[in-house]
């Protein structure tokens, strides 16, 4: 298992709902990732509104997709995580 293995992921965030200590830790690490995603996406996106809702979505996606076992018609998954990063840049 890699460390950018969305399961390392998951499994902090299962520890960190035991453990207060590990719980701080994920909160700094995640305000730091989504001040990052908030840095990005304000370069094309002037509404602060719009640019927290792209973070948020992004960062779901992020740590969210994995555990996902939705079947998309006619479409990969691949093609859907594709046009979701599509529309998150537009």
């Amino acid at each position: 298992m890699s460390a950018r293995s969305p399961l390392v992921d998951l499994a902090v965030r299962d520890w960190a709902r035991r453990d207060e200590a590990v719980a701080e830790r994920l909160r700094r690490v995640d305000n730091r990732r989504m001040d990052y995603l908030r840095s990005l996406f304000a370069t094309f996106c002037p509404d602060p509104d719009d640019v927290e809702v792209r973070c948020m979505l992004t960062f779901s996606v992020r740590i969210g997709a994995y555990v996902v076992a939705a079947d998309h018609p006619g479409r990969s998954r691949a093609d859907v995580m594709k046009r979701t990063g599509e529309w998150l840049l537009r």
